[in-house]
């Protein structure tokens, strides 16, 4: 029997935002221009951009998935700014989808189960602020969704430690340089080398069990 925790019972009755509904036919009559289909954005920040990315790719109605930087003070942040702590940014991955194919509650728990929300001091090795765990928020809607996974996941009882990922107003969002866009395209050695040393998917298994989110590339 599989065991369902309280976050995978609350995401079982979210709606999904928006629906794009089809013209009715026109017998013979002139009809409208059909609309462009509607997309929104989410923002998080889960360590290592680069898997951040696959946490993504795969996911159906996702549209695009950038590497970049987040919540900092410095307009045009460069990696080794960021990586330094220089600038107050967090490394992030945007994510534009189409909310009538997938849904931002989706997006939240392939989120939580791709990270360690018990981590204060960044994610797995990569260490310091600019590594931490944030969900950043558009708007009131996705405020709500936020706050309600992580109390069903507090809830649950899963983790054994407080959660301390923040949830945070979105701010400008800087697109990362491009040599990391789609990093595990362009040097897949490099990524899995990096991802196995890190250790993220061992700590993944250890904190959510078979919960843990299986990205496009591990």
């Amino acid at each position: 029997m599989t065991r369902r925790t309280p976050i995978a019972a609350l995401l079982l009755t979210l709606a999904t935002f928006s629906t794009t509904l089809a013209a009715p036919a026109s017998h013979g009559k002139p009809t409208r221009p059909a609309r462009a289909a509607r997309v929104e954005v989410a923002t998080f920040a889960m360590g290592c951009f680069w898997c951040g990315e696959t946490q993504f790719e795969s996911q159906p109605g996702v549209l695009s998935v950038v590497s970049g930087y987040a919540g900092g003070r410095e307009e045009q942040p460069s990696y080794e700014q960021v990586s330094a702590g220089e600038t107050g940014h967090f490394e992030s991955v945007q994510v534009t989808f189409d909310p009538g194919k997938t849904s931002y509650a989706k997006l939240l728990d392939l989120f939580w189960h791709g990270i360690d929300p018990t981590q204060d001091d960044g994610q797995f090795c990569d260490r310091g602020r600019q590594y931490r765990s944030v969900v950043f928020v558009a708007d009131e809607q996705q405020r709500k969704l936020a706050e309600e996974t992580k109390h069903a996941i507090e809830a649950s009882g899963v983790l054994h430690a407080p959660i301390v990922t923040q949830i945070l107003p979105a701010t400008r969002f800087w697109p990362a340089e491009d040599y990391h866009q789609d990093f595990w395209r362009k040097d897949p050695v490099r990524y899995r080398t990096y991802r196995l040393g890190c250790g993220r998917d061992r700590r993944l298994v250890e904190l959510w069990g078979a919960l843990a989110s299986k990205p496009l590339v591990h």
